[in-house]
């Protein structure tokens, strides 16, 4: 068990309304789309630019502060080469093609991971374009995962703390978070994943540690805005203790 001085996870807050502050996606079920229309899997993929819009939109227009796609993993790095070929050239299209609208948004976007020297060239300077396009806007922030995974993040913040020559006993959980890559990223209140697979999948390991999880079953390319929105009802009908016992109005722990 912890020890009592251990570090406590806090809430990070909610928008309005009781809107979850940081919501994530794992966008699963594109390949699955694709098959049962007897299509290519790279169909699936092509779909789903639809949603990750809708969704989008849906978010900001809610009040969701933060937004975290997963659109690609370290591990996805193992599908045929002509499969990975096409996200990447999907990607550089989408980003080129909506980024007038998520700036005239006011969206900061944001790509966590990027370091996989096997990603194309010029797909890095149109996200830096990006990048640097949207980041003084204050309205949402989008946070693309693209080439991440959470393992290597916890690493590299353990390498990070060893690089600083910080004493071992003298590391805290809020130390290492702020080690982590893109270390001003609240922690994920909710997590949705679509397709109704039930995995975390090596996704914002830390990030996620006391986030709600919801698995609705329909694949990704036809989740839309209303089923975003379901998702967020759903969340705020749960109790988030973050490890302590229900409280009454008074604060007393409930029988």
């Amino acid at each position: 068990m912890p020890s009592a001085s251990a570090a406590r996870p806090e809430p990070t807050g909610a928008g309005p309304r009781g809107v979850p502050r940081h919501v994530a996606c794992v966008m699963d079920g594109n390949g699955r789309w694709a098959q049962q229309r007897s299509l290519p899997r790279t169909y699936g993929h092509r779909a789903a630019e639809t949603t990750v819009i809708d969704v989008i939109e849906a978010a900001r227009s809610v009040g969701v502060g933060w937004l975290s796609l997963f659109a690609f993993s370290t591990e996805n790095w193992r599908r045929p080469d002509t499969e990975v070929a096409f996200l990447m050239h999907l990607v550089r299209r989408v980003v080129r093609k909506h980024a007038p609208l998520l700036h005239a948004r006011g969206i900061r976007c944001r790509f966590l991971g990027m370091t996989d020297p096997r990603i194309p060239p010029e797909l890095g300077r149109d996200i830096d374009d990006l990048m640097t396009l949207t980041a003084q806007n204050r309205g949402m922030t989008l946070t693309v995962a693209f080439d991440h995974g959470g393992r290597r993040d916890i690493v590299e913040s353990a390498r990070s703390l060893i690089r600083a020559g910080v004493p071992a006993e003298t590391v805290t959980e809020e130390m290492f978070a702020v080690h982590l890559p893109m270390a001003d990223t609240p922690d994920v209140d909710l997590v949705i994943r679509t397709s109704g697979e039930q995995r975390i999948s090596n996704f914002m390991l830390w990030q996620v540690a006391y986030a709600e999880w919801l698995f609705p079953p329909v694949l990704w390319p036809d989740f839309r805005a209303p089923d975003f929105l379901h998702c967020l009802h759903t969340y705020r009908q749960r109790e988030r203790r973050f490890g302590a016992v229900p409280t009454d109005e008074n604060g007393h722990p409930r029988s």
